[in-house]
């Protein structure tokens, strides 16, 4: 035997390290959250949702690169690396351009090169510069890493801050979850009787509901946008969290310390939640980590129905669902880049639950 004792919080850590794929899985999860943080730090397009875009270079490959003309613009604010700039830059994809005097004449990109269309603009429109600064600072090659999408856009620049949708929504849905889940499993555990059978009817009716059908009813009696989804998807995963709960409340109630709180006089409400629920988490840990895969995996079939996130706030899901007759048109990977995101994710917090789940497990050795 070990002469130094270890808390069992200790040794759950050290199984948990132990596990190459639940560690992994967790560096992955924070990349992503870091990711989603930062995501007009690290997008190549700084507008507000990466919705610019323009028609004449849509559902370009990835490593597409065009000429771009840049007119000036207002200096991006400390604010906007997190909110991205409501007012986007003014840029026209070109092929060639030529300086005459104090004119600019430019062509268009076209996939035609002989049907460019040619436009002449004065160099006063880029604030006094020079005509020998004109090529560098105002006009330079962008390119674009996994190519457009079907509006022009950068394919990866929405990638990146549709990462927000799904990261939130996994926090939010199962914030909301644990909250609703842990009162209902606690009191129903705890008091039994008519509480109990009320609580477990309710549980009994919800689960009876097909997951997805109950989160459409919620979105569209809530309406659709941003939140209302969090809200709807939140409010259908707590039954599992209650049913946990309550079978963990039933367990530890029986138990000396809990007897020994009721003796001295203590509350209902304090022996509850400073006594019962600090000992009955382990399992509830694991469920959150199931729940937030499926809070993703329903937010991205919401937004595939049209019903979660509504342009032009991106998510993966949603660009799944314009691109996904690409498949057969040659251009998989419009559809393929986000579901291989939402697919990394999902493993992630499935990884990670089962090695919670290992490490808490106190009969594993």
């Amino acid at each position: 035997m070990e002469s130094v004792n270890r808390s069992l919080t200790g040794l759950a850590l050290q199984k948990f390290k132990k596990n190459f794929w639940g560690v992994l899985s967790l560096c992955l999860i924070v990349v992503l959250l870091l990711v989603s943080v930062f995501a007009y730090v690290l997008a190549p397009d700084k507008t507000k949702n990466g919705n610019w875009g323009d028609l004449s270079i849509h559902s370009k490959s990835p490593g597409f690169a065009v000429k771009m003309l840049e007119f000036p613009s207002e200096p991006t604010t400390l604010g906007e690396y997190f909110t991205g700039r409501e007012t986007p830059v003014q840029k026209i994809p070109i092929l060639k351009y030529e300086i005459e005097g104090d004119s600019l004449t430019y062509y268009e990109y076209n996939d035609e090169p002989s049907l460019a269309v040619s436009k002449t603009i004065p160099l006063s429109l880029f604030g006094g510069a020079k005509a020998s600064d004109i090529d560098g600072q105002y006009i330079h090659d962008q390119k674009f890493i996994l190519g457009t999408d079907s509006q022009g856009r950068d394919l990866l620049s929405r990638l990146i801050i549709g990462s927000r949708v799904s990261i939130v929504i996994g926090f939010v849905a199962v914030f909301i979850s644990l909250v609703v889940g842990i009162f209902f499993g606690a009191i129903a555990g705890y008091f039994g009787g008519k509480v109990d059978a009320f609580v477990m009817w309710l549980v009994n009716i919800i689960w009876s509901i097909p997951t997805l059908l109950l989160v459409i009813a919620i979105t569209l009696a809530l309406g659709k946008g941003f939140w209302q989804v969090f809200v709807a998807v939140g409010l259908t995963m707590w039954v599992e969290v209650a049913r946990v709960v309550r079978g963990q409340v039933m367990s530890i109630k029986q138990m000396q310390f809990v007897t020994a709180a009721r003796a001295l006089g203590y509350r209902d409400g304090r022996i509850i939640f400073n006594h019962i629920l600090p000992n009955s988490m382990a399992p509830v840990i694991v469920i959150s980590a199931a729940n937030f895969a499926s809070a993703i995996l329903v937010e991205s079939g919401l937004s595939f129905l049209g019903l979660g996130a509504q342009p032009p706030i991106p998510s993966w899901g949603g660009m799944i669902k314009d691109h996904y007759n690409y498949i057969i048109l040659g251009k998989p990977y419009l559809a393929l880049a986000p579901g291989i995101a939402m697919l990394l994710l999902v493993l992630a917090f499935m990884m990670v639950g089962n090695a919670l789940r290992d490490a808490l497990d106190v009969k594993s050795e």
